[in-house]
């Protein structure tokens, strides 16, 4: 599961290694736009932003059109992802949730979860066998599940084919990894082996990238999807992240010792994976898909550096979900839309009053897709829904429990934590984990139907398969409560003191609402058995697909999705200048946010001083970035300013920096300067850079419809376009020679760090505090740096 429980999840070991099937027949597809074959015309269908693998006529138009949007069907303007999972059976006499089930109609994309990482690096799904849901079992008994006699597999691979073939615009990828087997995975017996998993097969112990490992298992990847029949593959790597006791307390001993090489190698891993699907899908003439689930959880994305991974990804799935739960105290939504300014936990952290934060409260949805919407086309963006609940008991304070406290004098067994909530059971944990001791872990989940009936009121028949008494009662009422500042609903049990977050028709016709209203590609879903349907002649409610459908029918009538990631107009050529964020410090470490930006002219044209770049970041961190190395960083505008409650008014803040006046960049040559920030965000994008009286693009931008030349070699470039009325107010001009504004520097005074003083004609930024010492006197690495003439 995606979720943060730190907590594994017991089930049976799902499936089979790769078999020697054959290939999938008929499922291979040429080109929809009549056999394309020539690059330029791939290009043209190539998503905004997207790498393309180096001499390889990767076949974009088989998925995309001519604007970059993916094709997924007449009645399909945005994404429905549903996540469907191999191990509800109904083998231990729960409700099955089987292909058959899923309803095709209303969905886009099925991720299969999970497949996992084996000993030997490759993907697998367990060995193969009559008892392996993937490749293996067999349901007789259940009508729409009898098996295609075309493939040589069974399972749910066979019906998942056999459904597509009736869907074929609906598009199956193979899921990897999960909360439970990131970092290791289940044998045939059910018992969990410790064995790397991502972590190992991407990183080595002393943090270097392990390409030997990723080679493996891009290699086995490409060979299962085209064994099986996947249009692609979807990471769930949770997580490669450099904070401290991240993701699943049963990898923390092996993923503490990487957590340097984590982020390196997941940019490794994930680069491997799309070069070598790329090559894959150019000899098949089909281009085979690459996602990632995301984490939304600033605390988590602060040490994944700037997602440098979005450039290899067709779209990325944020897990927008989980955003409040049992391994705290404070009691919150699971996933709420928007802030509201009052969430306890962010409060306790002084969010709300450290002015660095800008007010800006990041556990909820919007912050999470402005984070990815820095760097990412809105459409290449899907936000997460949960099909579940996450729940406390004995909840003290709050407004009907929301933003109460329910805190636990123990702990689950395992979960690596000391101090916790004091999380929901029994009848109000129907989709329990198991502790490591076997325990029910405390945690209020249940999926969607289950809580529907507390609702109403209502035990369904079904509590008997869960280990309930038939004439199980209910205490107290549920009542529900809806926040539409969050756009968060949730049941109360005043009596029970008990607080459930949920999801039902009201919040997510908000959800789509807002997905529409924002050019986003779509929503994913965790997990499709959790939705609801009402079964009149019982008078309860059961697996169903009311929330599915209710996003149907928002997006079948949608304008497209945003294709474009800037919001400005571009120039249409670009020059080779390599800009890149790095050598962050790890973990606790980075804070403020302070990498270094290293920029590396890679043109045959040496950049003059007072060359100025411009780029946007995510409005998920406030408009306070800076520079300490003097290049006198500057927001020039901003989409949003302020808290964020009830959203973020717009996506990006635009910066603009310069060459110090007395430096010039030589070609092959590199700077670096120091730069800060006080939110996590995604790899800044349009970038321009200004010189010799032209503006250009930077290739590394991947932006469609741009040309790369070298400087003066091409057509002028117009200057960057502003989308206001007015231009962008210019950063501050240099001085005319001769008329210097700083104050002159006095011998008697004492200079504090970053103070501007003018002497000798020159401006000079103090390092650190000084005294007594002369600009001019103290070197390149001493306290005065130069500004330049003024």
């Amino acid at each position: 599961m995606h979720s943060p429980t730190p907590l594994a999840r017991p089930r049976r070991a799902r499936s089979a290694l790769l078999a020697s099937a054959a290939a999938l027949a008929g499922l291979l597809f040429s080109s929809l736009t009549g056999g394309v074959s020539h690059a330029a015309d791939h290009e043209s269908c190539r998503p905004d932003g997207l790498y393309t693998t180096p001499g390889v006529d990767v076949p974009y138009c088989s998925v995309y059109d001519a604007e970059g949007r993916e094709k997924m069907g007449a009645d399909h303007q945005r994404r429905v992802i549903g996540y469907f999972t191999g191990w509800r059976t109904g083998e231990n006499g729960q409700p099955a949730y089987l292909a058959s089930d899923i309803p095709w109609d209303k969905i886009t994309h099925i991720n299969y979860a999970f497949a996992h990482v084996d000993s030997a690096n490759k993907l697998s799904v367990g060995a193969d066998g009559p008892d392996n849901a993937a490749t293996g079992m067999t349901w007789p008994d259940v009508a729409g599940a009898e098996m295609d006699p075309e493939y040589a597999y069974k399972g749910h691979f066979n019906l998942l084919g056999k459904f597509k073939k009736q869907h074929p615009d609906v598009k199956t990828l193979i899921s990897v990894g999960g909360w439970a087997e990131t970092g290791g995975y289940f044998d045939a017996s059910g018992d969990r082996v410790d064995s790397g998993g991502f972590y190992t097969m991407a990183a080595n112990a002393d943090g270097s990238v392990n390409q030997a490992g990723i080679d493996t298992f891009a290699d086995s990847a490409v060979d299962f999807i085209k064994t099986y029949g996947f249009d692609g593959v979807d990471i769930d790597y949770e997580y490669p992240t450099t904070m401290k006791d991240a993701g699943n307390p049963l990898d923390w001993q092996v993923a503490g010792g990487r957590r340097a090489g984590l982020v390196k190698g997941y940019a490794a891993l994930m680069k491997t994976l799309r070069e070598k699907l790329d090559r894959a899908g150019a000899a098949d003439g089909r281009h085979y898909m690459l996602t990632v689930a995301a984490p939304s959880s600033g605390y988590l994305l602060r040490g994944m550096e700037t997602f440098q991974v979005q450039k290899y990804l067709d779209y990325v799935n944020i897990m927008s979900y989980d955003l409040h739960g049992a391994w705290n105290e404070y009691v919150g939504p699971n996933a709420s839309l928007f802030d509201d300014g009052k969430d306890g936990e962010l409060a306790a952290a002084g969010v709300y009053t450290t002015s660095q934060y800008g007010g800006i409260g990041y556990l909820n949805t919007d912050w999470a897709y402005h984070y990815f919407r820095g760097s990412m086309p809105a459409g290449r963006i899907n936000i997460g829904l949960p099909y579940y609940t996450r729940g406390f008991k004995n909840v003290q304070g709050g407004t009907d429990g929301l933003w109460g406290k329910a805190p636990s004098s123990s702990c689950p067994a395992g979960s690596g934590l000391t101090k916790c909530g004091d999380g929901a059971v029994g009848i109000d944990n129907l989709w329990h984990d198991l502790d490591t001791e076997g325990n029910e872990s405390p945690a209020g989940s249940n999926p969607m139907w289950h809580a529907k009936n507390l609702e109403a009121g209502v035990v369904g028949d079904y509590v008997t398969q869960y280990g309930f008494p038939a004439d199980t009662r209910l205490t107290g009422d549920y009542v529900r409560k809806y926040d539409s500042t969050l756009v968060a609903p949730w049941l109360w049990n005043a009596e029970k003191k008990v607080f459930l977050s949920t999801e039902d028709e009201q919040s997510v016709s908000a959800k789509a609402d807002y997905v529409v209203d924002r050019g986003i590609g779509g929503t994913m879903v965790w997990e499709l058995a959790g939705d609801y349907g009402w079964n009149a002649a019982k008078g309860q409610y059961e697996i169903g697909s009311t929330l599915t459908t209710a996003m149907y029918e928002k997006f079948k009538n949608a304008s497209p999705y945003g294709a474009e990631r800037a919001t400005i107009a571009m120039p249409s050529e670009a020059v080779d200048i390599d800009v890149e964020f790095g050598q962050f410090p790890l973990g606790d470490s980075n804070y403020p946010i302070s990498p270094k930006l290293k920029i590396t002219n890679n043109t045959s044209a040496t950049l003059p001083g007072g060359t100025e770049f411009r780029f946007d970041y995510a409005t998920s961190a406030p408009d306070n970035a800076k520079d300490q190395s003097g290049w006198g960083t500057t927001v020039i505008r901003s989409d949003h300013t302020g808290d964020n409650v009830g959203g973020l008014k717009g996506d990006y803040h635009r910066v603009s920096l310069k060459l110090p006046g007395w430096q010039s960049l030589a070609p092959g040559a590199s700077v670096e300067l120091d730069f800060v920030y006080y939110l996590p965000t995604s790899t800044p994008s349009n970038w321009t850079v200004s010189f010799d009286g032209k503006t250009y693009g930077l290739a590394g931008d991947l932006a469609r419809g741009t040309t790369v030349v070298e400087p003066g070699s091409g057509t002028d470039p117009s200057p960057e376009p502003s989308p206001d009325p007015t231009p962008d107010p210019s950063p501050t001009p240099d001085p005319t020679p001769g008329e210097c504004t700083a104050p002159a520097w006095d011998a008697s005074t004492a200079y504090v760090g970053d103070t501007t003083v003018s002497h000798d004609g020159h401006t000079w930024k103090s390092k650190w505090w000084t005294r007594g010492e002369e600009p001019g006197t103290t070197g390149e690495w001493g306290v005065w740096q130069d500004l330049g003439a003024c």
